[in-house]
């Protein structure tokens, strides 16, 4: 698989663009899932042109695909990958030489191996933000039988506003300058540890929509939300950069998300910037005022009754995703156009029944395309994906899943 910058873009236009891939993949049994390698493509480079001149760590979370992993890590701007978890993070060490694990671990088994494995400690870094961790990885191997472990402080970088309270996500304990270098002074004057790096993810700016149709009020206040929280982060976690950077010398500061490039890029104490949901293009990022992504990753399922004239009803569906509760974290049905979800009964496991103008004139082993409201959770209902590029499949490529991984 090989990325090139796209001259059409055929995704803008859904009477062309679903039509097209539903007849390049007419042989295709649903349910499966398909990527359009010029929309990936196309999300690849429009991500770099928005971050400018710094690196961008790929989120394998929002992939879990090896060979699109690899496809966009062999473009110029793209550098390392930000993992999930520890033992994903070794499994892609083998070929991937720089792996950050975005979250704390508390997997025995993975320490040990990282920890006895000279080649595997040097590509993987942890995430850490408490002495509590540190204290539990000594513990399942000390520092004098081990290797150096290599980890990252992560800072929290949640907002707190004045008006609308916390927003932001529930991560890291460290929120001051002053937190961060007292933590960082603990970590450099441990055996068996080695600081290189600081992360923070701006949840509340990268990963919230702030165009909301109908709802322009709304809108307004989440855009004011975030670029308060753009300044003041700027300034603090500027300043808990500069705090590390007098006791250790950091290989790497990471910030911000596929929502965020711009703003996250701009911060001069970061040197390189994490995204990964942008490539598939979900359609929970179609309501940014900033950027859109073309609908890269998509998928399939077959009519298989009619429990009424008005009804089509599709075989699975309930690929819903994680985030808080509501009608936006089900799979939006985008192909044929109209169709939607019965408020009581919403997308089964099993089955799905749809209702709307299209589904009246729906016949049993016709399709409905969907896309799924997150990026990298789309992979874990499929074994493969289907690569199309000019109006043909022209490979197929294999998920964690289909690899034999299930790795949270």
């Amino acid at each position: 698989m090989q990325l090139t910058r796209p001259t059409a873009h055929d995704w803008t236009t859904p009477a062309t663009y679903w039509p097209g891939l539903d007849a390049a993949t007419a042989q295709l049994d649903p349910p499966f899932g398909v990527i359009s390698l010029p929309a990936l493509a196309h999300n690849a480079f429009s991500m770099l042109d928005r971050v400018g001149s710094k690196p961008i760590r790929v989120a394998s979370k929002s992939v879990r695909v090896r060979s699109v992993l690899d496809a966009v890590l062999a473009l110029p701007g793209y550098a390392g990958v930000l993992a999930y978890t520890l033992p994903e993070a070794l499994w892609l060490a083998s070929t991937i030489p720089d792996v950050v694990v975005g979250y704390p671990t508390a997997d025995r088994a993975a320490i040990r191996q990282l920890a006895t494995d000279s080649l595997l400690a040097a590509r993987v870094t942890l995430m850490v933000d408490s002495i509590e961790q540190l204290d539990f990885i000594d513990s399942v191997i000390p520092p004098d039988q081990r290797e150096t472990i290599r980890v990252c402080l992560e800072l929290e970088v949640s907002y707190q506003g004045r008006f609308v309270g916390y927003i932001g996500v529930r991560r890291s304990p460290i929120h001051s300058p002053e937190q961060a270098e007292n933590f960082a002074v603990s970590i450099i004057n441990r055996p068996g540890f080695r600081l290189v790096g600081v992360m923070g993810y701006e949840a509340q700016v990268a990963g919230v929509t702030n165009v909301l149709p109908g709802n322009p009020v709304r809108g307004a206040i989440i855009r004011g939300m975030q670029r308060n929280s753009v300044t003041e982060l700027a300034e603090r976690r500027g300043a808990a950069v500069a705090a590390v950077r007098n006791v250790v010398d950091l290989e790497f500061v990471n910030g911000g998300g596929t929502g965020s490039l711009e703003s996250t890029a701009a911060d001069e104490s970061v040197t390189e910037v994490a995204a990964g949901s942008g490539l598939f293009g979900p359609h929970l990022f179609d309501h940014y005022g900033h950027f859109t992504p073309a609908p890269a990753a998509s998928f399939a399922l077959s009519v298989v009754r009619r429990p009424t004239a008005q009804i089509a009803t599709v075989m699975g569906g309930g690929w819903i995703a994680s985030g808080p509760y509501g009608p936006d974290r089900a799979p939006l049905a985008v192909w044929p156009e109209g169709l939607t979800l019965l408020g009581r009964e919403g997308a089964g496991e099993v089955q799905t029944p749809y209702t709307g103008a299209a589904a009246s004139t729906m016949r049993v082993g016709d399709r409905v395309w969907l896309r799924h409201t997150k990026a990298g959770e789309i992979s874990e209902h499929l074994n493969e994906f289907a690569i199309v590029d000019g109006g043909a499949v022209v490979e197929t490529v294999p998920t964690y899943r289909g690899e034999g991984m299930a790795f949270l």
